[in-house]
């Protein structure tokens, strides 16, 4: 019996086609018409439907799409987390000739780290699970392409992260740490977008005549300014008046802060031969380790001076009191390392709910706020198990515009949005799972009876953020529904509405209690 299975697992082998490893939706390596596997749903774009569906091709299924395992990688990656965090600054505080507590260095680079390992987690696991599941005979490794590089700081780390040329870049690092099957090198012809921030508009906000003329004033003022003033950056308000308002409040001159680019540091390979951390771990822990390394953004590493040195020039209260921000936390290095510096010489550091999926689900970004802060004022929930939490209500003092007149006739279906390649863990639809949130949109629309349909206005998020292209998507499973393209004020789109269906628990959720729709 035995004689025979074996025999007959050999014949079912030899009948199972080999296939081609895609990793991303840069089709220069998809091969010529060969069976491929994509490695998920972010490889095939919905505007090339007309060259994947003529292809032999199987996707592999999203390896959370087991919600236990979901649970159980969170509890690991905390964990280890945790770990690389405090090996990591103690390597730093060396490397560097400093001594910083791990807060400091929570607050300066442990969003970095958050995003990178769970990234880096998902890229593996679903690895693992491609080598599992199908027979690959090799995949494409593109080299020469524009992004494959180490990011200069968390900012830019954000923007390569959503790019298609990063992630084959990182897919590529991390087959190249596991064996079963061949990387073929290809030079890239520079397709797949590059992506930087300036280009995509990350860079300097423009300032409307009102902000110009605050800074003016801002400048002007500085000589009345105290050490101990509380600084308020990014407090996201939603009016400029609101935050000047917030430090006459304070008994203090108002004033804008200014907090240029972090200075962009190339990296050095000679600078990244050094290993952290015990040597007994698992298979990916080990990797963990080698790749933080790799991509550990410059402003940590070749760019730390640069960035202390720009800290010291900041024209930045001495000794604030306090420290109120609901956004530069995650994303600004400059200020996340002036900040650190403030917080451990006795500063206290006030975070502000900047939106939703915040104390109704859980996320990684708002699991490490809650940490790093010595209170995070909420939009009026509380969280009996984190005292830290202080509910103050809406900051936005939200207002439906005054249409006198018009007689509120439609309906606005307003979909959510989530990354096509994953980038942290939260309690929502991640991946390709989107897809599945997405038709349960379709058949929602599909239930409603024709005159509610006529009414209906599907609000979607910017054509430029949606590497889903729902635009497309709907057009082609509702072309009679009216889609707005979510360029249009929400509020405005609002006010001709008798009813305000939201589809996920976002900011826009959040919001409509609050203007009681």
């Amino acid at each position: 019996g035995g004689r025979l299975t074996r025999i007959a697992d050999r014949q079912r082998s030899f009948l199972r086609v080999k296939r081609l490893l895609v990793t991303t939706a840069l089709e220069e390596t998809w091969g010529d018409d060969e069976p491929v596997f994509f490695l998920g749903e972010w490889c095939r774009r919905y505007s090339r439907w007309d060259r994947w569906s003529k292809l032999d091709a199987e996707v592999l299924p999203y390896h959370w799409n087991d919600k236990a395992k979901l649970l159980r990688d969170r509890q690991m990656l905390t964990g280890l987390h945790e770990i690389l965090l405090a090996e990591l600054a103690a390597e730093l505080n060396e490397r560097h000739g400093v001594d910083h507590g791990l807060r400091y260095w929570r607050i300066l680079l442990g969003p970095w780290l958050g995003y990178f390992v769970q990234t880096l987690f998902d890229r593996w696991a679903t690895v693992q699970a491609a080598l599992n599941f199908s027979d690959l005979s090799r995949t494409v490794s593109l080299f020469g392409l524009e992004d494959a590089r180490v990011p200069k700081n968390m900012e830019d780390y954000l923007h390569l992260g959503n790019g298609q040329q990063w992630n084959h870049f990182l897919f590529s690092r991390v087959l190249g740490e596991s064996a079963g099957i061949q990387r073929l090198p290809l030079e890239s012809k520079g397709g797949g977008q590059s992506t930087s921030a300036d280009e995509d508009g990350w860079g300097e906000v423009s300032m409307g005549r009102l902000h110009r003329l605050a800074q003016a004033v801002s400048r002007g003022s500085r000589h009345l300014t105290r050490a101990t003033d509380v600084l308020a950056v990014n407090a996201c308000f939603g009016s400029l008046r609101d935050e000047l308002r917030l430090q006459w409040l304070l008994g203090q001159v108002p004033t804008l802060a200014k907090i240029p680019q972090p200075v962009s540091v190339d990296s050095d390979a000679e600078s990244r031969r050094w290993q952290f951390g015990a040597s007994n771990e698992n298979e990916f822990e080990a990797m963990a380790r080698r790749l933080v390394v790799e991509f550990l953004p410059t402003a940590y590493l070749e760019g730390y001076r640069a960035l202390c040195d720009q800290v010291d020039g900041l024209r930045l209260p001495k000794r604030p009191s306090a420290i109120f921000t609901s956004a530069s936390q995650f994303y600004d290095d400059l200020f996340k390392a002036w900040c650190g510096k403030q917080v451990e010489d006795g500063s206290s550091l006030v975070i502000g709910q900047h939106g939703g999926h915040v104390g109704i689900g859980w996320s990684f970004p708002h699991e490490h706020q809650v940490d790093i802060a010595d209170r995070f004022l909420s939009w009026g929930w509380t969280d009996p198990e984190k005292p830290k939490v202080e509910p103050v209500g809406m900051f936005k003092e939200l207002q439906l515009p005054d249409r006198e007149g018009v007689e509120p006739s439609r309906a606005v279906l307003a979909m959510g949005h989530e990354l096509a390649l994953f980038q942290y863990l939260s309690s929502a639809a991640l991946s390709s799972q989107f897809l599945n949130y997405l038709e349960e949109q379709y058949e929602f629309v599909d239930a409603l009876s024709p005159v509610v349909r006529d009414a209906l206005t599907v609000r979607l998020v910017r054509n430029d953020i949606d590497e889903w292209e729902q635009i497309l998507r709907w057009s082609d499973r509702h072309p009679k529904v009216d889609l707005d393209d979510g360029q249009r004020p929400i509020l405005d789109l609002l006010t001709e509405s008798r009813l305000f269906i939201t589809t996920n628990n976002g900011t826009t959720f959040l919001e409509s209690i609050f203007l009681d729709l």
